[in-house]
């Protein structure tokens, strides 16, 4: 398994196809979740609170023919489009293979539940 430093190394070390979508996919998450990125076990995820202990909300994963977007909690996410398929435990995500899979309306909401989901947690 190769060693990344930051998300931007894992991120230019992807096929160009997963390039695009992952140059997609991040902004709509550092919007919601700026400068919460790292790598943990290998790939780019999302946390809040400080280090360490900090909760994991999502997370990006390259496979060899897609790319997966997924949540801790996604599975306590509303989704009236179906598309979050239930994962481990309480987590959920859904399977990107072209640009077209993005849906960035739908993306925002979840991202935008899943931190307040993790903010509730907290209080």
């Amino acid at each position: 398994m190769t060693k990344f430093a930051t998300v931007r190394d894992y991120l230019a070390s992807l096929p160009e196809s997963q390039r695009e979508i992952t140059g997609e996919l991040v902004p709509l998450i550092e919007a919601t979740l700026p400068e919460a990125g790292a790598i943990w076990q290998g790939h780019p995820v999302w946390s809040l609170g400080p280090a360490p202990g900090r909760t994991p909300v999502c997370y990006v994963k390259a496979y060899s023919t897609y790319v997966t977007f997924g949540f801790w909690r996604g599975q306590e996410i509303t989704d009236p489009s179906g598309r979050l398929e239930p994962g481990a435990r309480q987590m959920a995500g859904v399977k990107l293979r072209t640009l077209a899979d993005i849906d960035a309306e739908a993306f925002t909401t979840w991202l935008r539940t899943a931190r307040d989901l993790e903010d509730r947690a907290g209080d």
